[in-house]
């Protein structure tokens, strides 16, 4: 089978890439000319793996790309808390979507498309767990990627009700090994811990998040291409808890102290736009930004039982993900412990 996977020099895209590779399908990678490609494996002879080098908001090079595909995993988004221009998640996540969904109808070969949504897409949860059936309220975004997201996910679920083959899914806080990037929080936010940057837990514990370790992830996306039912949503989450609850774990599992105090959230949204501010002069995302805080601020809790029941999908606990997680960071030099 052929398959197309956006985004595939992100940080799910090329694991992604890795595992259907394993399972011996084709894949093209669409990809940017200046992406990273690193974490991808090279261009095989015999075509297994190849880049098609292009945008999701260039349709031409993504309807290119799609050519004699069967499959298109569409994985690419910005996933940033902030940027200077905001206008690009519109044009990304949303645009590349509609560029996906019409390269698609053109190309006519395409059976499935596996859209990558978010957690975020369906708004949070707070006091509750989550399920497919929640639809974002749309009276409040913590970010503008939240309000992009959303916006997409209606986009995917009206196509799939006017016949498109659309199976979106719905990760949680992706973490696990693989690249550093934004997209990696979770290791991001250990890094900060474990050099001193971080010295105390964020808020007061009451926010929870839903984990998913990346090749569980990636492992969902896999078994929508097989099992999903068209236009069907499924949460490819896994075990709800606080970042207090992360800190405390990352603490035994390395055998250091856990924090003493907490940082109010207050505080956290200044030193956000105080990085904002640098950002704005040096060009540099910060790791931490206002809106964070406001993401922090709310609840974001989800079952993925639906995924359990129906792909088989079966996420690993906090602790098992956090126990390969420490050490390969500690491989990298990153964190000392």
């Amino acid at each position: 089978m052929k398959i197309l996977v956006t985004g595939a020099s992100g940080y799910l895209g090329g694991r992604l890439c890795h595992a259907l590779l394993n399972r011996g399908h084709s894949v093209r990678a669409l990809v940017r000319r200046t992406s990273d490609v690193s974490g991808l494996p090279s261009p095989t002879s015999d075509g297994a793996l190849e880049l098609a080098y292009g945008d999701v908001t260039d349709y031409r090079s993504l309807l290119d790309a799609c050519a004699g595909c069967n499959v298109v995993f569409h994985a690419a988004a910005l996933v940033e808390p902030w940027l200077p221009d905001p206008s690009r998640f519109f044009s990304v996540n949303v645009g590349g979507l509609k560029n996906v969904l019409q390269a698609a109808k053109e190309t006519k070969t395409i059976e499935k498309i596996i859209y990558t949504s978010s957690f975020f897409a369906l708004g949070s949860t707070d006091g509750y767990i989550a399920d497919e059936s929640q639809f974002h309220r749309g009276n409040y975004f913590c970010t503008e990627y939240e309000r992009s997201k959303a916006a997409a996910d209606k986009i995917a679920l009206e196509a799939a009700s006017e016949g498109l083959p659309v199976v979106p899914v719905y990760p949680g806080v992706i973490y696990g090994p693989g690249k550093l990037n934004t997209g990696n929080i979770v290791a991001q936010m250990m890094i900060e811990r474990f050099n001193g940057r971080l010295p105390g837990y964020i808020g007061c514990g009451n926010d929870k998040f839903s984990f998913s370790h990346v090749d569980d992830v990636v492992e969902g996306h896999i078994a929508a291409m097989d099992k999903g039912r068209l236009g069907e949503r499924y949460l490819l989450t896994g075990e709800n808890a606080s970042f207090m609850h992360v800190f405390d774990m990352a603490a035994v599992i390395t055998g250091t102290s856990r924090p003493r105090f907490s940082i109010p959230l207050w505080l956290i949204a200044a030193y956000g736009w105080i990085l904002v501010f640098i950002a704005q002069i040096t060009g540099k995302l910060p790791l931490i930004s206002y809106p964070t805080a406001r993401v922090l601020g709310h609840q974001w809790a989800y079952s993925c039982e639906k995924a359990k029941k129906e792909l088989g999908y079966s996420p690993r606990g906090l602790k098992e993900g956090l126990v390969e997680v420490l050490p390969w960071l500690r491989s990298l030099g990153v964190i000392k412990y």
